[in-house]
């Protein structure tokens, strides 16, 4: 979807300031949101792509005044409101007032930890051919879905080379939206910065995405 989280290619936000040493979390309630999220989506409360999509759902001004855990503890609350896992009710309360929609994946117990821990795979068995190869010119989609999308915003309307073939994965956009894992192949594509920001842009600069192949079109 549009929405303020699409900050690639945008100005005017100044440096990003490096914390020395920085640490994992800052505040002790960052840890426990993490934890909370992690638990909830191996329980099969939601997926990566439906945490994600909830995050973008903040309305902008929330969305920049909140730090990086206050997001995901944001999303976290919006996605167990409209799965039926909680209600508004008790979020306000901190008790449970009635029963909740059961987890698809039932309770998560210690001997799930190393589980849930390990990386998660995405690849999936194509459904066809790859329909782009190394090489070939491609033009990003202009497309504004009202969803998730991974597709990054500036690259919209340009032209860039695929580079390399990723393999077919679990398609975000379909995924976000309860629609299923709908495996598409994904690519590397590499756009010049003079493609994507006109002439003033540095010669010499490319930026390389990697994009699913719905959003992509012969050049």
């Amino acid at each position: 979807m549009n929405g303020v989280h699409d900050m690639g290619g945008m100005d005017g936000f100044g440096k990003v300031e490096v914390e020395a040493n920085e640490p994992t979390f800052h505040e002790k309630w960052e840890g426990r949101v993490m934890a909370m999220v992690r638990a909830m989506g191996a329980a099969g409360a939601f997926n990566i792509d439906m945490s994600r999509f909830s995050q973008e759902q903040l309305p902008p001004h929330i969305y920049l005044a909140s730090s990086y855990y206050r997001r995901w503890l944001l999303g976290l609350e919006g996605n167990l409101v409209r799965r039926g896992f909680v209600t508004g009710s008790e979020l306000a309360s901190g008790h449970a007032e009635e029963p909740a929609n059961p987890l698809k994946n039932g309770k998560l117990r210690a001997e799930d930890i190393g589980r849930v821990m390990t990386r998660g795979k995405y690849e999936r068995t194509p459904q066809a051919p790859a329909a782009f190869k190394p090489g070939d010119r491609v033009r990003a989609k202009n497309m504004h879905p009202a969803t998730h999308t991974r597709l990054p915003r500036y690259t919209r309307g340009h032209i860039g080379v695929v580079e390399r073939v990723l393999g077919c994965q679990v398609f975000p956009d379909s995924a976000a939206i309860d629609l299923g894992e709908n495996p598409q192949w994904l690519y590397v594509v590499v756009f010049d910065a003079t493609e994507l920001w006109g002439p003033d842009a540095d010669p010499s600069s490319k930026v390389s995405i990697d994009a699913f192949e719905p959003y992509l079109e012969l050049a």
